[in-house]
């Protein structure tokens, strides 16, 4: 009575499905998954799922874990794990189907259960490791529940626009996130004034918003969306943004309605959430005064460096910091190492900036040719001469990456930038003890 599947973990094709598998499914051959994935056979999911746990599993350990699967209708069991044979990673998953009858009156044929079937949304959101997948794994839950061709979160930018931050489709469905960034106020003007009238926007029909939202209407007719349940997100009684459902199928649009409305508040929180993660990541990995990386930027860079790919280190030091700070005080300085940090974005915008030290800076160039950074580096004393700045330059350049090298790299252009100051100081006559 248990079903059982495998799939080949790297390219996520169906290997084997039972006869029980099978049934519940509507497949009569092994033939008609031919080349099929997990996540489009099983989920209706056009991306890898969510919840994928292929990353827990283990040869010869088994994964145990409870799952609602929304398209099946089923909470099942499941029992996971992973074989290898002939250079190939398998994953082996044994599922039992524990919907008990009642329940699954309440839950899955009348859906009146809204709470129960969000919990296990947060469930499933609440064990994914960043605020980010848990946004993926909730609307990726509601997309399924709900019968969905899309689920989406539209947030206001800091440029008046609306941005398509995060979103979910259906197997078959063409994603729309990258076409809907940075729209102009005016295309969800009408939504957002609808909002403060009314706690959601209900079309069952697209063409009886024709008159009602005309902007918006001429998007979604070039989206195919025939019916939507759209609701605000609210931080702080203030509308943040809004998110929804498109073609929702087999269900009351008041039931859709219903069940947006229970999660929103728990997108809120995880958007509070990421907000916070990206300052605490921001704290961490950028200088405060410069918005340069930080030395624990730099390890993290470091660690993603390709080895087939060049490598190319320039090595900064801002000379008179000191002087400055003494002369007419640290607010002077600052706004020194501010510009300097200015000028490094300038010349190498595209590559990586790094303030470690006091009046030190560091730029990583992965990919760039010999000639390239000698010429950037000349460069960068121009536009720092212009500033009113001296500074002192080290460079050295490597045709291939090597993880154990990059320490040495900079070390050597560290010496190589002594050497330029030295001989700034040679002649240009300064003392250098002054």
């Amino acid at each position: 009575n248990e079903s059982v599947y495998i799939v080949d973990m790297d390219t996520y094709e169906i290997i084997y499905m039972n006869k029980k598998l099978r049934e519940l499914n509507g497949v009569e051959s092994v033939e008609e998954t031919a080349g099929k994935t997990c996540y489009e056979f099983f989920q209706g999911s056009s991306e890898v799922c969510r919840i994928c746990n292929n990353h827990k599993l283990k040869p010869g350990e088994f994964v145990e874990w409870s799952y609602f699967n929304p398209k099946l209708k089923r909470q099942l069991m499941l029992k996971d794990t992973m074989i290898e044979q002939d250079g190939r990673r398998y994953r082996i998953e044994i599922a039992l189907d524990v919907t008990v009858q009642d329940r699954q009156n309440r839950l899955l044929d009348s859906y009146k259960n809204l709470e129960m079937l969000a919990n296990e949304g947060f469930r499933l959101a609440m064990q994914a490791a960043t605020p980010e997948d848990s946004l993926g794994v909730i609307l990726e839950f509601l997309g399924k529940a709900l019968n969905g061709e899309r689920t989406y979160i539209v947030e206001k930018n800091d440029r008046g626009g609306d941005d398509n931050t995060y979103e979910w489709t259906a197997q078959g469905v063409l994603p729309e996130k990258e076409n809907l960034q940075n729209l102009p106020p005016e295309i969800c003007a009408d939504w957002y004034q609808s909002f403060k009238e009314s706690d959601s926007i209900i079309i069952e029909d697209i063409e009886e918003a024709r008159e009602i939202f005309p902007v918006q209407y001429e998007v979604l007719k070039r989206q195919e969306v025939h019916s939507l349940a759209v609701v605000p997100l609210y931080e702080e009684k203030q509308i943040i943004g809004f998110y929804g459902v498109d073609n929702p199928q087999g269900i009351s649009m008041e039931f859709a309605y219903n069940m947006l409305q229970i999660v929103a508040y728990f997108i809120v929180s995880l958007l509070n959430r990421r907000k916070l993660m990206r300052q605490l990541h921001e704290m961490s990995y950028r200088d405060q005064l410069t918005r340069l990386g930080n030395r624990y930027a730099m390890g993290a860079y470091m660690e993603r460096l390709q080895p087939e790919e060049s490598i190319g280190v320039l090595y900064c030091d801002i000379t008179g910091l000191k002087r400055l700070n003494d002369r007419e005080g640290h607010q002077a300085g600052d706004r020194l190492l501010i510009r300097s940090g200015e000028c490094l974005r300038k010349v190498f915008g595209e590559y990586r900036n790094f303030r470690i030290g006091g009046d030190e800076f560091l730029v990583l160039c992965a990919g760039i040719a010999e000639a390239e950074l000698e010429k950037r580096a000349g460069e960068l004393k121009e536009v720092m001469q212009a500033q009113n700045i001296v500074a002192a330059v080290g460079t050295v350049w490597r045709k291939r990456t090597a993880d154990d090298e990059m320490e040495h790299l900079i070390s050597m252009a560290e010496n190589h930038m002594y050497a330029d100051k030295e001989a700034y100081y040679r002649v240009s006559g300064r003392d250098r003890r002054r």
